[in-house]
C-alpha cells in the first residue's frame, strides 16, 4: 500500500513540474527579444589634418574636411544634416557605397550560368545601384573602429540570396582609413558563400573642393587618365562599344575646365571612362586629378577598378543640404571607380562575376594637396 502511494505521489509531482516548466517557457517565449540588428549611428575619423564624419547607414561619408590655401578646414562633400534625413531617402546617393551592383543593368535582367534573373526597375527601364533597397540603404555592422595616428573604421554587411533579385549570399566589408595627414583609403571586399553572384561596389561621394556650399563645380579643372569611354544609349546604358575620346568633349587626357564642353553632352557628364593610360603605384592606377582654383585644393584619385563614372550632378535640383545649403545642378562631381556598367550583359567588358572561393576586391585612394 505504501509503495503504491509513493508511486502515485511521484507521478503527481512529475506532472506538476512538467506543467510548471511548460508554462514558464511559454511565458518566456512570448517576451519580445531585444532587436540585435545594428542601428544607424555616426562615427568620426580624425588625424588633426583631416576630419571625416561617417554613418553605418550605407557606409556614408557625411562630411570630409581638409585644409585649403588659407590652412582652414572646409567640408568638401555634399551631404545632409542628419542621419534621419538619409533614412527618409532625401539623399541622391550622397557619399554612400552603392551595390550589390553599382550603376545600371539594362532592363533589370541578366543571365548567370544559364539562369535568368530579374531585378527591380528603380530607374525605369533599368535597375540602378542595386535596386530599391540597395547597400546604400542598409545599416551595416561596425566591426572595428580604431583611433590614433592612422584611424580607421570597418563596416560589414551580409546580403542574402535573392535580396533585390540577386543570386547568392555574400558578405561585404568596407574599411575607411586615414593613412596620412591628407590621404583617405577605402578597401572594399566581398566573399560569396556557396553560389556565384555579380558584385560591383562604388563609392558615390559628390565632391566640391571649394566647399560643399560654394555653388557649382564648372570652374574646377580635371584630368582623367582614360583614352576611351563606353558610349551610352538614350537610357544611359553602355552600348558595348569602346570609343576614343580624342577630338570629343570627353577628352580629359590633359587638364581641362569641367564647364568648357559640358553643354555638348546633354545634361552633363554621366559616363564610364576606361582607365587605360594612368601610371600605377602599389597596384593602383591613377584615375583623375581634380583642382579647384579658388581654394587651391587638389584631389588625386587612385584605384584598382577598370573604370570610373564621371558624373557632374546633373539631376541634383534644389536639394536641402547641410547647414541650410541648397544644392543645385552641378553642385558636385562624382568619380565612382567601378566595373563597367551593365558588364554582366556585355561579354567584352571586364567580368563582375564572383564565384565561391573567390574574393571581390576594390581599393580607392584619395590624396589631397594644395597647389
Amino acid at each position: 500500500m505504501l509503495c503504491w502511494i509513493c508511486s502515485y505521489i511521484r507521478v503527481v509531482l512529475f506532472n506538476l513540474i512538467t506543467s510548471v516548466t511548460f508554462i514558464l517557457f511559454s511565458s518566456l517565449s512570448s517576451i519580445p527579444m531585444a532587436d540585435q540588428s545594428p542601428k544607424p549611428e555616426t562615427f568620426e575619423l580624425s588625424n588633426g589634418s583631416m576630419k571625416i564624419l561617417l554613418t553605418n547607414l550605407g557606409c556614408t561619408i557625411i562630411s570630409l574636411s581638409v585644409p585649403g590655401k588659407d590652412g582652414v578646414l572646409s567640408d568638401v562633400v555634399l551631404g545632409l544634416d542628419s542621419v534621419e534625413s538619409y533614412e527618409k531617402g532625401l539623399s541622391p546617393y550622397f557619399g554612400c557605397i552603392v551595390g550589390r551592383v553599382a550603376n545600371r543593368i539594362k532592363d533589370g535582367k541578366f543571365t548567370l550560368d544559364g539562369v535568368q534573373y530579374t531585378l527591380p526597375l528603380n530607374k525605369p527601364p533599368n535597375s540602378l545601384h542595386g535596386g530599391n533597397i540597395g547597400f546604400d540603404k542598409r545599416v551595416w555592422e561596425v566591426v572595428e573602429h580604431k583611433k590614433g595616428e592612422t584611424p580607421s573604421i570597418t563596416f560589414k554587411y551580409h546580403s542574402q540570396d535573392g535580396e533585390e533579385g540577386y543570386p547568392g549570399d555574400i558578405t561585404v566589408t568596407a574599411t575607411y582609413t586615414l593613412t596620412s595627414n591628407t590621404t583617405l583609403r577605402l578597401d572594399m571586399e566581398g566573399v560569396p558563400k556557396d553560389k556565384p553572384t555579380i558584385v560591383n561596389l562604388a563609392q558615390h561621394t559628390y565632391w566640391n573642393l571649394a566647399g560643399h556650399n560654394s555653388g557649382n563645380v564648372l570652374d574646377h579643372s580635371i584630368q582623367i587618365w582614360a583614352n576611351n569611354i563606353t558610349p551610352v544609349d538614350e537610357n544611359t546604358v553602355p552600348t558595348g562599344e569602346i570609343m576614343a575620346v580624342k577630338g570629343t568633349p570627353f577628352d580629359f587626357t590633359s587638364e581641362k575646365r569641367i564647364g568648357n564642353d559640358i553643354s555638348e553632352v546633354g545634361l552633363g557628364y554621366d559616363h564610364n571612362f576606361v582607365l587605360d593610360c594612368g601610371e600605377e603605384k602599389d597596384g593602383l592606377r591613377h584615375v583623375a586629378r581634380v583642382r579647384d582654383p579658388s581654394s587651391s585644393r587638389v584631389l588625386n584619385l587612385w584605384t584598382t577598378a577598370p573604370g570610373v563614372q564621371f558624373y557632374t550632378g546633373n539631376y541634383v535640383n534644389g536639394v536641402k543640404g547641410k547647414g541650410g545649403a541648397i544644392y543645385e545642378k552641378h553642385a558636385g562631381l562624382c568619380l565612382e571607380t567601378q566595373g563597367f556598367p551593365n558588364a554582366i550583359n556585355q561579354p567584352n567588358f571586364p567580368s563582375v562575376v564572383v564565384r565561391p572561393g573567390e574574393k571581390y576586391r576594390h581599393t580607392m585612394l584619395y590624396e589631397f594637396s594644395i597647389e
